[in-house]
């Protein structure tokens, strides 16, 4: 029965979990069927604690357990540091050789045409996500259910902001609102990929986990410090932006302390 619960089980929860994570970004979605009128200050503020949420996540759901999987002090350390850098290395590698635009607002998608606009910001997207999926999955390898639950919560909440995010986008390049909800919420619905694969890899091969977790979580740190950051800073709301970013943080931390 061990066995079962320690691989069977563990990988059906592990993607069940990057799945939902992932639904998340449709949820976020659903106010543009009731206003279009949200503010940039206001999504600056959802993607700032967006980004808070994802630093807490990487910070105590992915780093601190690689560096105690790896067998902690300098060989833990050391661990993690190598993941983190060659996860950072592989998204910024991936980002630049991939034919896509960025998160939101980018000139590239003005001057395009509607259908090449719409599959360049679904790669885009699906980039992004891809490590966030990775890192429920990897959350799940170890069998610590508590801590995959606890990552898989803080990716959904901040797939939230997100998926409005990317919902207004495509209401203001003319979509109708059906189809940026549906749009959203398929760019979210790629995270399960990086589940299954996460959560597989680690059952196969668990002498990897540290490295796992600390290489989702310098993906997963690329994306905050290359992607969504700059972007809550683009409309003149930094500082607005920042305190989302701490409430983001500090939700997310009392979420894997007490979940945890």
């Amino acid at each position: 029965m061990t066995n079962i619960i320690s691989s069977d089980n563990i990988i059906f929860i592990g993607i069940l979990a990057s799945v939902i994570a992932g639904l998340f970004t449709g949820l976020g979605a659903l106010p543009i069927f009731f206003t279009r009128n949200i503010s940039s200050k206001m999504l600056d503020v959802l993607l700032g604690f967006a980004a808070g949420v994802m630093l807490a996540a990487t910070s105590f759901s992915l780093v601190i357990p690689s560096i105690e999987y790896g067998g902690g002090g300098f060989k833990g350390a050391g661990f993690a540091a190598l993941g983190i850098l060659v996860g950072g290395l592989f998204l910024d590698f991936t980002d630049k050789y991939s034919p896509h635009t960025h998160f939101l607002n980018s000139p590239e998608r003005e001057n395009t045409e509607s259908l090449a606009k719409l599959w360049l910001f679904i790669i885009a997207i699906t980039i992004h996500n891809f490590p966030e999926g990775l890192a429920v999955g990897v959350g799940f390898g170890d069998g610590n259910i508590a801590n995959g639950i606890t990552l898989a919560i803080g990716i959904g909440l901040q797939n939230m902001p997100e998926g409005l995010a990317v919902a207004l986008a495509l209401l203001r390049e003319k979509f109708s609102t059906k189809q940026a909800f549906l749009i959203a919420l398929a760019t979210g619905l790629v995270e399960p990929i990086g589940g299954i694969i996460g959560v597989v890899l680690v059952q196969i091969a668990r002498p990897i986990l540290p490295f796992a977790l600390s290489f989702a979580a310098g993906a997963m740190l690329f994306v905050i410090s290359n992607e969504i950051i700059p972007e809550t800073h683009k409309n003149g709301y930094e500082r607005q932006a920042t305190y989302g970013i701490l409430i983001g943080f500090v939700l997310m931390m009392f979420l894997d302390v007490t979940l945890g």
